[in-house]
């Protein structure tokens, strides 16, 4: 397992509707609910599991080169935001078994696709 920064804030960056304020991710200049105009926002991060699946197979090559170790299994699913907005995310987890829906997570920028995790109690409250 990778360790994730433990700010949830960590590079989240979306948009933010400047006439009815929904929010976004990825950050886009134009508002998908009204077509204002939308400003960059940082995103807190903080949300709960709406839903996921495991990946249990090696993706193609190229691009996908796989670890040292050979591949592994991993979950991918969606985060909804305290925002709102959905984010699809790897999910970095001990165990792919204690993965439930509606589990409290957060979420961080990875490269290129974010990364999200159980979130601590501190982290539930924020």
């Amino acid at each position: 397992m990778t360790t994730v920064p433990r700010s949830p804030a960590a590079g989240l960056q979306g948009s933010r509707c400047s006439g009815c304020s929904a929010a976004a991710y990825p950050a886009d200049d134009a508002c998908s609910r009204c077509g204002g105009r939308a400003e960059p926002a940082g995103l807190k991060g903080a949300g709960t599991l709406w839903t996921w699946t495991v990946q249990r197979y090696a993706p193609k090559s190229p691009p996908y080169e796989a670890p040292p170790g050979g591949f592994e299994p991993f979950a991918v699913g969606y985060v909804e935001l305290a925002e709102g907005v959905r984010v699809a995310a790897v999910l970095e987890v001990d165990d792919l078994d204690d993965i439930r829906i509606g589990m409290p997570m957060a979420v961080t920028a990875g490269q290129g696709v974010p990364r999200a995790r159980p979130a601590t109690e501190a982290e539930e409250g924020s």
